[in-house]
C-alpha cells in the first residue's frame, strides 16, 4: 500500500515494510490539542452544571473563565493545521462520501461485522459522520456561547434560546465523545496510529481496504 509523499513529515522516521504511515506529526498535534481543549470544556461544564462536581471544585468564577477561553480556543488547532498539506488532504477525505460509505453505514445499522460488507478508505463512514457532527456541534456551541457571554449585545430571548441550545447540545457532545473514546479504547491499532503516526500494514488492509494512493 503506497502513501503519498505529502502525507509524511520530512523529519518523520522511516516506516518499516510491515507498517504504513497514517498521520503526520502536524495531524497528531491538531488531534491532541483539540482533545485537550474539548476535555477542558467538558470537565469545566460538568463543574458548572453538576452540583456534586460544583461543590467539589468550587471557585465558580474561575471555572467559568477557563470554560469560556477553552471554548474560544477550540477552532485554533484546526485553523493552524490548515498549514499542513497532509491535514488539508485528510479534511478532503473526510468531506467526501462515496458508494462504499453508504455500504459501510448500511452494514453498521444491520450490525453486520463482516469486513467485506464494510469497505472503507483512509476513514470509514462512521469516522466521517463523527467528524462532520463534532465540527458542526463545535461551531454551534461557539456561537451560542458567545451569545451567552456578551449578554449586553443581544435581546433576552436570544440569550434564553442560546442557553437552552448550548446546555442540551453540551450534554449530547459529552455522550458522543464518550462513544468516540469507547471506540478508540476498543481498537489499539487505531490508537497507535494517532500516537505514533504509523499502523500495521495488516490492520490497514483489513480495516481500510480502499485506502490507496
Amino acid at each position: 500500500m503506497n502513501r503519498r509523499a505529502d502525507t509524511a513529515a520530512p523529519t518523520a522516521p522511516p516506516v518499516r515494510p510491515s507498517e504504513v504511515r497514517r498521520f503526520t506529526p502536524a495531524e497528531r498535534w491538531v488531534h491532541r490539542a483539540s482533545a485537550v481543549l474539548m476535555g477542558v470544556c467538558v470537565v469545566t461544564a460538568a463543574a458548572l452544571y453538576v452540583p456534586e462536581f460544583a461543590e467539589l471544585v468550587g471557585r465558580r468564577e474561575l471555572v467559568v473563565r477557563i470554560h469560556e477561553w477553552a471554548g474560544l480556543a477550540l477552532p485554533v488547532p484546526v485553523l493552524a493545521g490548515l498549514a499542513s498539506r497532509a491535514f488539508r488532504a485528510d479534511l478532503g477525505r473526510l468531506n467526501r462520501f462515496g458508494p462504499h460509505d453508504r455500504r459501510w453505514l448500511r452494514a453498521a445499522l444491520r450490525r453486520d461485522r463482516r469486513q467485506a460488507s464494510r469497505p472503507a478508505g483512509k476513514f470509514n463512514a462512521g469516522q466521517k459522520v463523527y467528524a462532520a457532527w463534532i465540527a458542526g456541534a463545535t461551531l454551534v456551541m461557539l456561537g451560542t456561547g458567545l451569545l451567552m457571554w456578551f449578554t449586553h449585545l443581544t435581546p433576552v430571548m436570544w440569550r434564553t434560546s442560546a442557553t437552552f441550545v448550548h446546555d442540551w447540545l453540551a450534554l449530547t457532545v459529552g455522550i458522543v465523545l464518550a462513544g468516540h473514546i469507547g471506540m478508540a479504547l476498543g481498537d489499539p491499532e487505531a490508537r497507535r496510529g494517532m500516537r505514533t503516526g504509523t499502523v500495521s500494514r495488516a490492520w490497514a488492509e483489513r480495516e481500510h481496504p480502499l485506502w490507496r494512493d
